[in-house]
């Protein structure tokens, strides 16, 4: 199996428990609600609105994840994916000096050309395979931003 294929099978998997859980919490959510009592009609609701709001963010990071791949497989087909080599310590943390080295060639680049998706998403990868997940997810973020607004013809926020 490869590297996506197993990927795919972990979202798959927890996104499924994750619904089962919802699924339970509602149930119990709407045994409460029907109780015909204040407090438990009060924390029936409290229960129901828990459950929604993961919904709203287990979409939300699909959504996320689907683009972040769809972005990053146009690179591998245009052939721009970065290939920074980044030597890993056996617990599997990439070595500071190598991951600091990657950097400064893709934080240029998105300088340069900051409406860029390309440039974003390539910063983005970087980051994520030196371990800086959240400076990862927020240059995919910026990525995704403006690949949609490439695509609708706009050039940013109107």
């Amino acid at each position: 199996m490869n590297a996506r294929a197993g990927s795919v099978l972990g979202v798959a998997v927890m996104s499924a428990l994750l619904v089962l859980y919802f699924v339970f919490a509602g149930v119990r959510a709407f045994a409460l609600l029907i109780s015909g009592e204040p407090l438990p009609i009060l924390m029936g609701a409290a229960m129901l609105v828990l459950p929604l709001l993961g919904v709203w963010a287990l979409v939300r990071e699909l959504q996320f994840g689907r683009t972040a791949t769809r972005l990053s497989d146009r690179l591998a087909a245009e052939g721009v994916l970065p290939e920074e080599p980044v030597a890993t310590r056996p617990s599997g943390r990439p070595v500071r000096e190598d991951a600091d080295a990657a950097f400064p060639r893709y934080r240029d680049e998105v300088e340069r050309d900051p409406e860029s998706w390309r440039a974003w998403m390539r910063l983005g990868i970087v980051y994520d395979a030196c371990g800086d997940r959240k400076r990862a997810r927020a240059a995919i973020r910026q990525a995704i931003a403006r690949e949609r607004d490439e695509v609708r013809g706009t050039s940013g926020p109107i």
